[in-house]
């Protein structure tokens, strides 16, 4: 079986930039409310997680779901507090292909929740 593994691994440091990065144009460009809708899988994540970032519910290292070899899937963990592993408990088992479309369509899903609030709700959600 032939396996492609990857060719870049962002890191920590790619991901801070990226985050001051939007956070400065979010507040800059005075669209920190708009900013924030984009980023509601990231809260979601966040929010879920608390228990074990606070120290609630013990808190593993790598807190990634299980990959089997054999089948080829991952599979959620329910010591691991993430969205990732939420999203493999729910759904169930995935392949590494899989797990990623899911994910990347539920943050469109919620890119496009963010549009339709900020131009077709605004009045509603930001009383002026």
């Amino acid at each position: 079986m032939l396996h492609i593994c990857s060719q870049v691994f962002v890191g920590d440091t790619f991901c801070y930039f990226s985050g001051m990065t939007f956070a400065v144009v979010g507040i800059l460009g005075h669209f920190s409310k708009t900013l924030l809708l984009f980023f509601l899988p990231q809260i979601i994540n966040f929010v879920y997680s608390i228990p074990q970032l606070i120290g609630i519910v013990p808190c593993p290292r790598h807190r990634l779901p299980k990959y089997d070899k054999d089948t080829g899937l991952l599979h959620g963990q329910l010591s691991n507090m993430n969205l990732l592993n939420l999203t493999l408990l729910t759904v169930g088992p995935m392949s590494e292909r899989t797990t990623c479309i899911v994910l990347m369509a539920f943050q469109v899903l919620c890119c496009a929740a963010g549009f339709a609030i900020r131009y077709h709700l605004a009045d509603f959600f930001y009383p002026q």
